[in-house]
């Protein structure tokens, strides 16, 4: 039998909070143990609609099942009236390959676990004291990532800046203040919102780069989650090389699709250059951020153990709850 999940039962009863956290951090910790195979993700670029379909997967030891998942991005939807992400989860029996459940998600879980990661890169990266953020864009995953970062510091003020003007970005203001009871400040430009935060988190499709290494200083993280395919880039080459700590999600990944691919074909970096992973931050084998005034960056391009972990977790509700219907 196969359940299926429809996007309204994962929206309703699935959330971003300190569990979704945790199942993240540990997907990360299996990783960097050895105990995850993670294939190349496959993309399918539709460069004409600025668009693609990336399909990622991840098989982790000593868990039930694997997730593969089949992610859109069209970000030209929004002239259109849809929105940008969607996409949808298969769920896998890891003992037998059989078909376990199919997650009708439409992206929500991708942006679950992406929020999710983002958190994990702060709790080991940004200040402790930090209560002054900002966020560049102003769609869905800006409002995930200050989510998550509420989660784990207590925010007093987000500054934001949108690159796609003020009428997104005032939708965003409005929603965030009510919902995370925080000042939202809006920024006059990507310079204010680096130099007057302590935590900054880009969330962007962006080709051109648009934050300047010149614009950090000492207390700063640097979360990048928008540089997740070749021709992206949102920070200068030259923040990679200037930062005290570079982390990332996955090397190998990250420098294939991320910012340190754009920092490397520069010359800022190469791929000896000492680069931590998340799961080398969780397992404790790095100490990550140990003085205030140290300069973060975390470079986050969306790894294969996210999904399966959201996608078990997922699972294991709609199991509890009877969500969904059962086929076969």
């Amino acid at each position: 039998m196969v359940r299926v999940v429809p996007e309204i039962d994962l929206l309703k009863n699935i959330r971003l909070d300190l569990k979704a956290v945790e199942d993240v951090e540990r997907g990360f910790a299996e990783l960097a143990a050895g105990n995850a195979t993670v294939p190349p993700i496959m993309m399918i670029p539709v460069p004409e609609l600025e668009a693609e379909v990336d399909i990622k997967s991840a098989f982790i030891k000593n868990v039930p099942y694997l997730a593969v998942k089949v992610a859109s991005g069209f970000f030209k939807n929004p002239e259109r009236g849809l929105p940008s992400q969607s996409g949808q989860m298969l769920v896998i029996d890891a003992s037998t390959g059989f078909l376990k459940a199919v997650l009708l998600d439409n992206g929500y879980l991708t942006q679950v676990r992406t929020g999710a990661a983002g958190a994990v890169a702060a709790k080991y990266l940004a200040p402790k004291d930090a209560d002054r953020v900002g966020v560049i864009g102003a769609g869905v995953q800006a409002r995930f990532q200050m989510r998550a970062l509420a989660l784990l510091r207590e925010i007093k003020e987000i500054r934001s800046f949108s690159l796609d003007g003020d009428d997104v970005r005032d939708a965003y203001v409005r929603e965030m203040e009510r919902e995370l009871g925080v000042k939202v400040i809006k920024a006059n430009s990507v310079e204010e919102v680096v130099k007057e935060s302590s935590v900054v988190v880009t969330t962007t499709p962006s080709r051109k780069p648009f934050l300047k290494a010149a614009w950090l200083h000492p207390g700063l993280h640097l979360t990048t989650m928008g540089s997740d395919a070749e021709e992206k880039q949102e920070v200068d080459a030259d923040v990679a090389g200037t930062v005290d700590i570079l982390a990332c999600d996955l090397k190998s990944q990250s420098f294939r699709l991320g910012e340190l691919r754009s920092a490397r074909d520069a010359g800022v970096i190469d791929e000896s250059s000492p680069v931590v992973e998340l799961g080398t931050l969780v397992r404790g084998d790095h100490p990550g951020r140990t003085n205030p005034r140290q300069i973060t960056m975390c470079d986050l391009t969306g790894v294969g153990v996210q999904d399966t972990m959201i996608a078990i977790r997922a699972l294991a509700v709609a199991e509890e709850k009877g969500l969904g219907v059962t086929v076969g």
